[in-house]
């Protein structure tokens, strides 16, 4: 209920524009022609001021049942959930674009992704009154993806209405808003993750990116892991410099992420000759990986390595992202649709504002989002399943 009136009670009259939590972007609630109306910024203050208001108890339940038969109200009503539903979708967890690119598409129809390579080697010494050397951008094996439509419809029924319980009322944006950001969480691990921990289609041996024996999350593992990872050459055999590093783990790992990354010093053993040393050095892993929690790793890896496997990825700012995740332009973000009334009362009266066969109010979620595996050169992976 406080997260609900934090977002309603700062909408004031000089800030609340339907574009300032939006960030420019429209959203279904405000796709009405209400949204048109020069007063309507003005409208949508005093709406939310007045729900607050039946929040805080200073109106009764009555008051808020009188203004949903209003023709005007409803929308408004609609446009603050709408607001709700964003507020949730934004303060959910998510990790996600720290290592898969985030992008836009412009139709539902299958987009087509090429990785390039060609004319950035090391250049050629040019002989005297010789021609310079030519040189071609190739094209490597393309990628491509559709988006789809997620959604969820939620009911509001007229007997929760008529009980007072505003609690559902508010509770429910949340939950669509949570909902939504769920689902980007769990489709990008679905593209790096299968059921028995690392895709067995991305990490392979062909693709030289599982850690070198599958080892658990450890100091020496992600030294393992940088080695491979920063081996990595172009098509050209010119080096791919990785500034950024990811790392994913799932929460049973995260108490040992934070031990290594967080450690003042570090301690190794240098083997060499006949003897060994030990060096103590300060902690370079702390500016070099930044930690990533996948929530979603236990859920999708159901059948073994659910709690062990581990990911090391470029940051997709690169320029070479191991993974792409696209949204429909224009609805980069969830959208709430309201049903609009289709019963009439008898005798007048004008329109029942509950459905006619199921006397609800039902709300509408939709989230347009899509995907795919891009470069298996930007990530290397371990189940963890090596005997420590």
């Amino acid at each position: 209920m406080s997260d609900f009136l934090d977002v309603i009670e700062t909408i004031r009259a000089d800030e609340a524009s339907p574009q300032r939590l939006f960030n420019g972007e429209g959203s279904g609630m405000r796709r009405h022609s209400l949204h048109k109306h020069p007063m309507y910024p003005k409208m949508l203050a005093e709406a939310a001021k007045f729900v607050a208001d039946v929040v805080k108890g200073r109106k009764t339940m009555r008051h808020l049942q009188e203004a949903m038969t209003t023709s005007d109200f409803p929308y408004l009503f609609g446009d603050i959930l709408d607001r709700q539903v964003l507020a949730a979708y934004q303060e959910a967890p998510s990790t996600w674009s720290n290592y898969a690119k985030r992008t836009t598409v412009r139709d539902f129809r299958t987009v087509k992704r090429y990785g390039v390579h060609g004319a950035d080697q090391v250049l050629s010494v040019v002989p005297e009154q010789k021609e310079y050397p030519a040189s071609k951008i190739d094209e490597d094996t393309p990628y491509s993806y559709a988006v789809s439509k997620y959604g969820r419809r939620l009911a509001f029924s007229f007997e929760t209405v008529t009980n007072d319980d505003l609690e559902a009322l508010t509770d429910g944006p949340q939950r669509l808003g949570r909902a939504a950001r769920r689902t980007e969480q769990k489709f990008v691990t679905s593209l790096y993750v299968d059921a028995n921990g690392p895709h067995a289609s991305f990490y392979t041996v062909g693709n030289l990116n599982i850690i070198t024996g599958n080892p658990v999350l450890s100091l020496a593992a992600l030294q393992t892991g940088m080695e491979q990872l920063s081996k990595k050459v172009d098509a050209d055999g010119e080096p791919i410099v990785i500034e950024t590093v990811e790392l994913v783990v799932p929460p049973a790992l995260e108490v040992t992420a934070l031990n290594y990354l967080n450690a003042l010093q570090i301690e190794m053993t240098e083997k060499g000759g006949t003897s060994a040393r030990k060096l103590v050095s300060q902690n370079w892993m702390k500016t070099r990986f930044r930690l990533n929690l996948d929530y979603y790793i236990p859920i999708v890896a159901s059948s073994a390595n659910t709690h062990t496997s581990w990911f090391l990825f470029a940051n997709p700012d690169n320029g070479r992202p191991a993974m792409e995740v696209g949204f429909l332009r224009g609805y980069e973000e969830p959208q709430v649709f309201m049903k609009a009334p289709n019963a009439t009362r008898v005798g007048g009266g004008g329109a029942d504002d509950f459905d006619f066969d199921t006397d609800s109010r039902e709300y509408k979620v939709r989230h347009i989002l899509g995907g795919t595996r891009m470069d298996p050169k930007m990530t290397v992976g371990s189940n963890g399943s090596a005997v420590p």
